[in-house]
């Protein structure tokens, strides 16, 4: 394709139906303008533009334009035209073919006008079908703002705008992909994170080259700091508020242009514990529920290991009357405690993903439904025994109860060699593996930042916002690994306190005081 567009209006016709195969999606409306009779073509992609706004503010206008004089020359008409004649804004000339497609193929509207060298590029006719903010479907809103992100990139960086009310909240917008030319937008405080980060993303970002960009998921294993780990490194999530909460502590969020779900770096592990909810009620209940979420994670983690290194190696610390029942329980199930927690484990995990592949509707209760079919028929052909089925039950709904998706899908993968640990050597396997583990995540890092922060390494000054929540009077600074520049958040002598004691006159009193005298 030539790099320039020409004079001849049909030349650069002709240009566009070939390159697109004479789709019919790709209209062209041919006219002519006004009172000039100079030949135009208006071209737009069906779906991408808002249709009445191309009808009565550009169509029109350029059919009832009026020329200035008898001798206008062509770029004289084509100022004018600029100038006076198309009532939007977003309009630029363009001479370049390659500018002029992309603009075409995100919902801009091409001017062609026979003998010029230039097209306009109309961004705001931008419009077609596209679905509307909603409640979040993956975050449940308890306390909050009920909004969620959209597909449509500009709709979601509008979002947070209306949030965060300040200059200093920067956009940075690219284009990923060689096929689908993907928006991709960086948006930060410029007056609150560190730079260094906002460098190392806009690095790693641009060193992406791949042929198409679907959904944030393809950013976010392209630019993690260990794709080998099954901890996430980057936190995902479609609710505004969760990003704007970050933003102001030095986060960097990563929007991709197509999904609802925004990016957010650096991140630290604790944070995959935390749920906004957190910090809209009082700090006492949000650091309790933090505590059992904790609680929680651990049990998912190694509650199938220690029931096998318990009832295989360890009798002697279970209680005599319980050690009776399980062992009771246990005599008519030819298989090993190992073998019986895969088998359960393996159902459970069958009955989890036809679940989510099945229509709403009928999802859940199939797998409810199963899992209590599965469980009771396996009990009763003595495949596995009703403790197992109690372990294993309590195991996926701490699953469950866990606040990220993406940890809990790591904790599925990693209880299975739990249980081979466990099988082997008991509990000193869990131990071996929980030392291997804690190692594993004091060694990864998010855009260079300690993942296990501010636990490891230890920040006193930054624990409140941890296993527990501190109160907001006493939140005094921001996380200093994010801003190192810019930490204070509020002032002091934020905490609140009853008025002082009032005296209260006995009005009666003093009047007969008054008339005694």
């Amino acid at each position: 394709m030539p790099g320039s567009i020409t004079s001849n209006l049909q030349d650069n016709l002709s240009l566009v139906k070939q390159k697109f195969g004479n789709s019919p999606d790709i209209i062209i409306r041919e006219l002519k303008i006004g009172s000039s009779k100079a030949k135009a073509a208006v071209i737009y992609v069906q779906g991408m533009v808002d249709n009445q706004l191309l009808n009565d503010f550009l169509i029109e206008s350029l059919m009832q334009y009026q020329s200035s004089s008898q001798n206008e020359t062509k770029p004289e008409m084509l100022d004018n035209i600029y100038d006076l004649v198309i009532p939007m804004g977003g309009v630029k000339k363009q001479t370049e073919w390659s500018k002029l497609l992309e603009s075409l193929l995100v919902g801009a509207t091409l001017i062609f006008i026979d003998g010029t060298d230039k097209a306009f590029t109309v961004a705001s006719t931008q419009g077609g079908e596209s679905r509307s903010i909603s409640e979040p479907t993956t975050q449940n809103v308890i306390r909050g703002s009920r909004e969620s992100f959209t597909e449509n990139i500009s709709t979601n960086i509008s979002m947070l705008r209306r949030i965060i009310r300040t200059p200093d909240l920067w956009v940075e917008s690219m284009k990923i992909g060689t096929q689908t030319n993907t928006n991709v937008s960086i948006m930060y405080l410029n007056n609150v994170v560190d730079h260094g980060v906002v460098k190392e993303v806009k690095k790693r970002l641009k060193r992406i080259k791949i042929d198409s960009i679907l959904e944030s998921g393809y950013i976010e294993q392209l630019i993690e700091d260990q794709p080998a780990s099954p901890f996430p490194q980057i936190y995902h999530t479609e609710r505004p508020d969760v990003i704007a909460g970050n933003l102001l502590e030095g986060r960097v969020a990563i929007f991709v242009n197509g999904t609802p779900f925004v990016l957010l770096v650096p991140v630290v592990f604790i944070q995959f514990f935390q749920t906004p909810d957190d910090y809209y009620f009082r700090f006492d209940i949000a650091s309790a529920t933090r505590f059992l979420r904790v609680l929680i994670f651990f049990i998912s983690l190694i509650g199938p290991a220690v029931y096998i290194a318990a009832t295989t190696y360890h009798q002697e610390m279970i209680p005599t009357q319980l050690v009776l029942i399980i062992a009771a329980q246990r005599e008519t199930v030819p298989f090993p405690a190992i073998v019986e927690a895969l088998i359960m484990e393996l159902a459970f995990e069958v009955l989890r993903e036809a679940g989510l592949r099945l229509p709403k509707a009928i999802g859940s209760t199939v797998s409810i439904v199963g899992g209590l079919v599965i469980g009771q028929a396996a009990v009763q052909a003595g495949i596995v025994s009703p403790p197992m089925v109690i372990v294993v039950a309590i195991t996926a709904i701490a699953s469950f109860a866990t606040p990220s998706f993406a940890v809990a899908i790591s904790v599925r993968l990693l209880r299975f060699a739990f249980m081979g640990l466990a099988a082997l050597i008991g509990f000193y396997g869990i131990i071996i593996g929980l030392i291997m583990l804690t190692v594993h995540l004091c060694g990864l890092r998010s855009f260079g930042v300690p993942y296990m922060a501010p636990l490891g390494p230890y920040r006193p000054v930054e624990s409140g916002d941890t296993l527990i929540r501190a109160p907001w009077w006493a939140s005094k600074k921001r996380p200093g690994l994010f801003s190192p520049d810019n930490v204070k958040r509020e002032a002091g002598n934020q905490m609140p306190a009853p008025p002082q004691p009032r005296t209260i006159k006995n009005e009666s009193a003093e009047k007969g005081n008054q008339n005694e005298s």
